[in-house]
């Protein structure tokens, strides 16, 4: 996505175009993995035999003494041995790119149980990190949409007037360098709304009891607005002696019996699983006890519709090579 330029916003290493709101960096999948194999011991045995060159029985009785914290190496006149050099660490690559640019939005939302959406914040923000001084004196072209209900605010040194008429981000004095080596952060936005159908997943809880049982039926329901990245819903449970019973799972799922909380874990919602359920059965219980739940997740991609579509020396025009990242994370999600 976005417009020609020299940097590509998402990747690591520049190239033709411009501002890519979704990046393939993202943070790892939440799935299992196993555990890796114990070492274990040759089923050989020890070998034996003559052995050339070996030590004599006199150095290992003075290595016994050593392993007890004797010092014998001065008295029976041994040079003590030369501990290795340790080898340095290859260097890390230097970035290649110019200016790093970094989108990052906070989400904070609280459900009702009995469904509806009480409230969603969101706030955004945009950092600019000059890594080559020789390309401090610069200009930000963004592309943004029409992000009907945003809130937005440039840093006291950018120039209100030229982003709000012309969506390029500028130092009100267009001689005067970013700063390098520093992130600065030069926009940001707010979102606040109570329609439901701008959440990106939905949550819903029916604990019901059941003679000397209680079943709780949950379910998800995620927007097609955007994937979402190492899901995690919380459910609190009584204490019970023995672990829930899980009648199904679309997913994966452990129960932290030490917390009381049954963690129902999907690694990646797509279009291949929109909408997905959970249930288990524990004994019989109070309701209350299965809230609130805590929802936690990552995405690629932002609310805010906004694109760097290029970003262009000041005094000669020249292209900049730019790359950074973006992603939404979630401060706090709450079924209540």
């Amino acid at each position: 996505r976005g417009g020609g330029g020299s940097g590509s916003f998402g990747d690591d290493h520049p190239t033709s175009g411009g501002f890519r709101t979704r990046y393939s960096d993202d943070v790892g999948g939440y799935g299992q993995q196993s555990s890796p194999g114990m070492p274990q011991k040759s089923l050989a045995g020890p070998k034996k035999g003559m052995q050339l060159g070996g030590k004599p029985k006199t150095n290992q009785f003075l290595e016994s003494l050593r392993a007890e914290g004797e010092s014998v190496d001065a008295d029976f006149g041994i040079e003590p041995s030369r501990p290795e050099m340790p080898v340095a660490a290859a260097p890390a690559a230097a970035p290649t790119e110019s200016v790093s640019l970094v989108v990052e939005e906070k989400l904070n939302v609280t459900l009702n149980r009995n469904g509806g959406l009480e409230q969603m914040d969101l706030q955004g923000n945009m950092l600019l990190e000059v890594r080559n001084e020789d390309d401090a004196l610069i200009r930000v072209v963004t592309k943004a949409g029409e992000n009907a209900g945003f809130q937005f605010k440039t840093h006291p040194n950018i120039d209100k007037a030229l982003h709000a008429n012309e969506k390029i981000l500028g130092l009100k004095d267009p001689n005067r360098p970013f700063p390098c080596g520093s992130a600065l952060g030069v926009l940001k936005w707010r979102f606040s709304t109570k329609d439901e159908s701008a959440l990106p997943l939905s949550i819903n809880c029916w604990p019901t009891i059941n003679g000397g049982e209680t079943a709780v039926s949950i379910e998800y329901e995620a927007s097609d607005a955007m994937d979402l990245q190492n899901v995690v819903i919380s459910i609190p449970c009584p204490p019970c002696r023995d672990p829930p019973a899980v009648n199904s799972c679309d997913g994966e799922f452990r129960f932290d019996a030490r917390n009381g909380v049954m963690e129902w874990n999907i690694e990646l919602i797509d279009d291949s699983n929109r909408n997905g359920s959970m249930e288990f059965v524990i004994p019989v219980a109070d309701t209350e006890a299965f809230f609130p739940i805590d929802v936690h997740f990552s995405s690629a991609k932002t609310f805010c519709d906004i694109e760097v579509a290029s970003i262009s020396r000041t005094t000669d025009g020249a292209p900049v090579t730019f790359g950074g990242r973006t992603m939404m994370l979630v401060d706090s999600y709450q079924v209540v």
